[in-house]
């Protein structure tokens, strides 16, 4: 009698199972945690490693400076360590044009910058125009500044110029144009200050040079009015007339004194007496002459000598006025401010940006601290709302 065996042969496969299996993992993970780390990671990931375009740094390092600029002092120093910059640095000037319209005018003029940070086949979400960004000049501007930044190191005084661009030479190209416009607007400041200091002094000059003349003019009539070239003079020669007289009278007097005693009765006393009146008479005129009546030396004097104290301050005025022009034009022969190149452009040989794994890393760390944050506050309601 034949004997049926049966062999076990494991239970049957189920074609099926391996995919329930896959459907039950990914039902376990939650769909917060799908929303919040894993689409923004995988998005990250998408954009930095197959749409995000390289870009090109080029970075430049200058300084402006007056030759005659003084070194900050120890105080001066701890100020800048504490954030108050000194009003040396002309720096910022520079800062503001560079990043300014004119700026990108200027180098616009130089060199293509529309073209350049707008290249076809760029990432479309950094280049120029980028997704939502009209292609007017205001977009340009919006955009030239996404791709270009200055910067200024309080220590040192040293400025940085930083430029994007999707090409090395590109970016090198536009540094240098803003370099240069940064160059002719120091020289603009330098013309204008020069121009304004020696157009003030010689306006001065002008001043006192017409002040002067004025004076000359009243100092002129006023001798063709008093019919004197020197008052002072005059009186001068008047007050030694007037001794001589006194002198004379009275060596007249003494001499009649003399013979008044000797011979009363000489017919010279007569002539003597005379003589004295007649000297007395004269006197009397040249001490009127000198002060006292109208228009006597005395007030001509006075007149005479104010005249003179405003010719010499005149005089000084004009001086002063005159060497203040000589100075201005020699101050404007030198330059007062200047751009000086510390570190030209450099022509980058590799793409420094956009730092991927730093992006996407960065991506994933922060939706797993929100996504945290979100579980731990939904596990306290729920804790809450069991008690």
């Amino acid at each position: 009698m034949n004997e049926t065996q049966f062999k076990y042969l494991g239970a049957l496969k189920n074609e099926g199972s391996d995919r329930s299996a896959e459907h039950l993992w990914l039902k376990r993970l939650p769909l917060g945690f799908l929303l919040v780390v894993a689409l923004p990671t995988a998005l990250a990931m998408i954009y930095y490693l197959v749409i995000a375009s390289p870009l090109y740094v080029s970075e430049a390092r200058f300084v402006v400076r007056s030759p005659n600029q003084q070194q900050p002092s120890n105080l001066g120093m701890a100020l800048q360590g504490v954030g108050i910059q000194s009003a040396m640095n002309d720096s910022f000037a520079v800062h503001e044009y560079v990043t300014s319209r004119d700026g990108l005018a200027y180098a616009q003029e130089a060199v293509d910058v529309r073209g350049k940070i707008g290249r076809p086949g760029a990432d479309f979400f950094v280049r120029y125009p980028r997704f939502g960004e009209d292609d007017s000049s205001e977009g340009l501007y919006k955009g030239y500044k996404r791709f270009v930044t200055v910067g200024y190191e309080g220590r040192t005084g040293i400025s940085t110029l930083r430029v994007k661009a999707f090409r090395g030479e590109d970016a090198q190209a536009i540094a240098n144009a803003l370099l240069s416009g940064g160059e002719a607007l120091v020289n603009r400041l330098n013309e204008r200050a020069a121009r304004d200091a020696v157009q003030g002094a010689e306006r001065a000059e002008e001043e006192a040079r017409a002040d002067l003349v004025l004076v000359r003019q009243r100092l002129t009539a006023f001798r063709n009015t008093q019919g004197y070239v020197d008052p002072e003079l005059s009186a001068r020669e008047s007050s030694a007339v007037s001794s001589d007289l006194l002198v004379a009278i009275a060596r007249l007097k003494a001499e009649r004194d003399q013979l008044q005693a000797g011979a009363p009765q000489s017919p010279q006393l007569a002539s003597l007496n005379g003589r004295i009146t007649a000297l007395e008479r004269q006197l009397t005129a040249e001490r009127a002459r000198m002060a006292g009546a109208a228009g006597s030396l005395a007030s001509s004097v006075a007149g005479y000598q104010q005249l003179l104290v405003e010719q010499e301050i005149a005089d000084k005025r004009l001086a002063q006025s005159t060497a203040a022009v000589i100075t201005a034009r020699n101050e404007a022969r030198r330059q007062n401010l200047y751009l000086e190149r510390i570190v030209n452009p450099n022509l980058a040989d590799q793409p420094t940006l956009p730092r991927r794994w730093f992006g996407i890393f960065s991506v994933l760390l922060s939706s797993l601290l929100v996504y945290s944050l979100g579980w731990l506050v939904y596990a306290g309601i729920r804790e809450h709302k069991q008690f």
